[in-house]
């Protein structure tokens, strides 16, 4: 790491030149060659894949996804003919100036069925052709403007389907950086000290994004990759830049030159920063385990975001600090500078003698709390938010609420039951048998009238629930029809019959989630203990930074749980309803929250481990440790938890739910876990943290994580300093 000091100080101007050409470099190509983004949860070998896959290869590209919906009230009745002609006329317009998209009215002969009971509510279908997702927003925002010119007294029209969704009115990452701004200016009380982590964040934000962008070529990228990867880059970059610059500050008030400044920050804080990041990639890998292409996507967007956000910390960190010098602190706000020595003056230091002097009564208090937080967690239901989830000003909510009004809450999400014919079309009297069972089904509102798919080997029936696409009455239904009701009528025809739609599609992805969570989870811990047992040569250490870490994940689920599932606080952060949590969800969470918990403990223990080291004395080591991280850890993690806090001022529900999560996590990890349980549960232990069997030590490869407190410079050379 002192080879690297050395050259990113001596060759700063490179330095900084090289990262500005490639941040302009990897942008202009990301905006020649980068792709389209394909929001694609594909789960390969599912029942209700391989019924989509039939129906795409019948050609019913409009069974599979690709719709929309007029869906329009009446006081005055929906055969009103002021209504009916502003209705066909609207049709007709949308037909005009969007190309490949059919109408199916209500009005057509045969089409009655789209009329709720009372001749009040009903709906004119919208079949596009097949596009990627992100072209629809351009005929979104053409239909919106259609729509708008209808006026008609007593008509109301709605727009539904997730085309017509509202876009964010405020970018999240915006606030995100402007919330770390006002911490950082108060932590460091120095308008350049504040803005290296800021500058850091945004230069590995802008490579990290490019690079997704070309990325996209090669893979399909779910089109809220960038959300997540800026989301985490912010996070990491600004925190891995503040532990450099905050140890850099630290060598200029013990007197050091900046140039034995920067090597100290890099050879210490550098260390633990390179360290931190590495953890967080492996348990980012530990993703692809799941053997999901969209989890494999997401997973590698966010490990492209953290690794150019750390190189940015441990190259161009200290490039900049050349330049600034001794000048770091200047342009400050009032405040009185830290001296040397004043560290036991601190109100960190203060709370590091509370915590010694009473280590059962924090350790017990903090590990309720958490168990507490945590209870929610027996109650995880898995699925996906759909338009119900939505704020009431939605259009596509709107939609939706009108839809379950007139025809009943099953009638947003039908469950496809797909039959396939041995050797031909399904018989008529088989079809009218399957069509009887599943409407005696409990459960079952009603069905449609079976259809055979033009000159294919297919039949499709729509079942509609009495109950809404996310209750967890319709995941039974669809367990008893593939159980019960559908395996008879299969022996008895000899007809292949598959269930898909939305509601199966998630029972089929929340199992397979459920079942490869535990292998994913044990991995990504082995592999942790594994790292942090050859740096601090010690098995307490890893054992006891995996358990608390499991505790501070199980509290933050916990709180997003009572939250997004329960329904509590909704109206604070902005959520139309309550409703299962995302299914692809808690294993992205658990792989970016260990690793970030992981950050926190390693920022913590390497500085424990030094003052140990120096001192042999564990009680001190932990007292001194914390009395010197505290203030960086709370920054941090006030930066961080107000950057994904700010998602959750968006839009997306799922983007909204993995920022909460995130904020949560850190929220507790940094205050309960980290200043609280670590440091209470390290004095009772005392010397035995550090334990670890001879035989096993004398087979460990040393990596020395905390680096040396020398003044060390690996080569001197006056001229080229100079430059």
């Amino acid at each position: 790491m002192k080879s690297i000091a050395q050259f990113a100080y001596r060759r700063r101007r490179y330095v900084v030149v090289g990262w500005i050409l490639a941040l302009v470099g990897v942008f202009a190509l990301s905006g020649a060659f980068g792709g389209e983004f394909s929001t694609e949860f594909k789960l390969p070998g599912s029942e209700s894949q391989k019924a989509l896959d039939l129906l795409k290869k019948s050609g019913v590209n409009d069974r599979t996804g690709h719709q929309g919906q007029v869906v329009f009230e009446a006081q005055q009745g929906v055969q009103d003919p002021a209504v009916k002609q502003a209705v066909e006329g609207l049709l007709g317009d949308i037909r005009s100036a969007v190309p490949g998209v059919e109408t199916i009215s209500p009005y057509q002969p045969g089409k009655d069925y789209q009329i709720a009971k009372g001749d009040k509510i009903a709906y004119a279908q919208l079949n596009f052709s097949d596009r990627n997702y992100e072209k629809y927003t351009d005929d979104a925002d053409v239909i919106k403007g259609l729509r708008n010119n209808v006026n008609v007294p007593g008509l109301r029209i709605e727009l539904g389907g997730d085309m017509f969704a509202e876009a964010p009115a405020l970018s999240s990452e915006f606030i995100g950086i402007i919330a770390a701004i006002i911490i950082l200016l108060i932590a460091f009380g120095s308008v350049i000290a504040m803005g290296l982590p800021i500058i850091t964040a945004l230069f590995g934000i802008g490579i990290g994004v490019a690079i997704i962008g070309l990325l996209t070529n090669v893979m399909a990228m779910p089109n809220f990759t960038t959300q997540l990867a800026a989301m985490i880059g912010i996070g990491v970059g600004i925190d891995y830049a503040l532990l450099i610059v905050s140890r850099y500050r630290d060598g200029l008030r013990e007197g050091m030159e900046p140039r034995e400044a920067i090597a100290l920050s890099l050879d210490t804080s550098g260390r633990a920063v390179l360290f931190a990041g590495v953890t967080v990639v492996i348990s980012l890998l530990g993703m692809f385990l799941m053997n999901l292409d969209a989890m494999r996507a997401v997973s590698t967007g966010a490990i492209v975001a953290v690794l150019i956000t750390m190189l940015a910390a441990l190259t161009l960190v200290p490039a900049i600090l050349g330049f600034a010098g001794r000048n770091i602190d200047k342009f400050g706000l009032p405040h009185r500078p830290e001296k040397p020595g004043e560290m036991h003056r601190t109100i960190w230091w203060r709370w590091s003698r509370v915590i010694q002097a009473h280590p059962w009564p924090a350790l017990i208090a903090s590990v309720a709390v958490l168990i507490v937080l945590a209870i929610p967690l027996l109650s995880l239901r898995l699925g996906f938010g759909d338009a119900g989830n939505r704020p009431e000003s939605d259009s596509s909510r709107r939609a939706y609420d009108l839809l379950s009004e007139g025809f009943g809450p099953g009638f947003n999400a039908p469950l496809l039951v797909v039959a396939q014919g041995k050797n031909g079309p399904p018989e008529s009297k088989d079809l009218d048998t399957l069509a009887s069972r599943l409407e005696s089904t409990s459960g079952v509102e009603s069905v449609t009238k079976p259809e055979v798919l033009g000159n294919s080997n297919l039949a499709l029936i729509n079942v509609f629930p009495t109950t809404g696409p996310q209750a967890e009455d319709t995941t039974d239904l669809v367990h008893r029809l593939r159980k019960e009701t559908i395996p008879p009528v299969k022996a008895q025809t000899g007809m292949d019959v598959l269930t898909t739609g939305l509601a199966p599609g998630a029972v089929d992805f929340s199992d397979y989630v459920t079942d490869k969570l535990p292998i994913f989870i044990g991995a990504v811990l082995a592999l942790s203990f594994l790292l942090l047992l050859v740096v601090f040569h010690s098995v307490v250490v890893p054992l006891k930074a995996v358990i608390m870490n499991m505790l501070s994940i199980s509290a933050a689920f916990g709180a997003m749980i009572a939250v997004f599932q329960w329904g509590w606080f909704d109206f604070i952060i902005g959520q139309g309803k309550e409703g299962p949590i995302e299914a692809w969800a808690p294993m992205m969470l658990f792989a970016i929250i260990f690793g970030l918990s992981m950050d926190y403990e390693v920022f913590l223990l390497t500085r424990v481990r030094e003052e140990y080291d120096r001192t042999g004395d564990n009680a001190r080591a932990v007292a001194d440790g914390l009395a010197a991280t505290g203030r960086v850890i709370s920054a941090a993690a006030a930066i961080m938890v107000c950057v994904f806090g700010a998602f959750v001022l968006g839009e997306q529900r799922d983007i909204k739910l993995f920022g909460f999560g995130l904020a949560a996590a850190i929220f507790i990890d940094a205050t309960i876990v980290r200043l609280i349980l670590v440091p209470a549960a390290m004095e009772l232990m005392g010397r035995a943290n550090w334990w670890a069997p001879a035989w096993l030590v004398r087979y460990l490869p040393t990596i020395r994580v905390e680096g040396a407190r020398d003044r060390g410079w690996p080569v001197a050379g006056s001229a080229s300093e100079a430059s």
